[in-house]
């Protein structure tokens, strides 16, 4: 089977971005608050390579948020003020993928204050037309 390509037209980035967001309610509503934080960081990762992808940035395989918010920042100062909430939330992708030597004491109430944070986080990026 051929491995598919990766879209660079960003409304389909943000389809994507849209759904992780949903996936991640959901598993707040079940209170898994590892899911919920690796899905909250997909989501935010696509919405910042949908921006990125509408400035002419060459698409990488990346998943860190901060290093894409280092490039985001270059066209919109604006986003700096969320690089806290990129680098917290880049930990998530971690917390749920790797096994733990020790539970990390994620709970749904840390992805509750990081997903308002978040919120306007996509509306300052939607601001800057994605």
């Amino acid at each position: 089977m051929k491995k598919p390509e990766n879209s660079l037209y960003p409304p389909d980035w943000l389809k994507v971005a849209k759904k992780d967001w949903h996936r991640m309610k959901i598993m707040l509503d079940e209170e898994d608050a590892e899911a919920a934080g690796y899905f909250l960081q997909q989501s935010l990762e696509k919405y910042l390579k949908a921006f990125l992808l509408e400035k002419g940035w060459k698409l990488q395989k990346i998943h860190e948020l901060d290093a894409l918010l280092d490039e985001a920042v270059k066209h919109n100062e604006d986003l700096e003020s969320y690089r806290d909430l990129c680098e917290r939330v880049s930990g998530y992708y971690f917390t749920d993928r790797y096994p733990a030597l020790v539970d990390t004491g994620l709970t749904c109430e840390d992805i509750e204050k990081d997903v308002e944070k978040a919120k306007r986080f996509i509306k300052t990026l939607a601001g800057a037309r994605i």
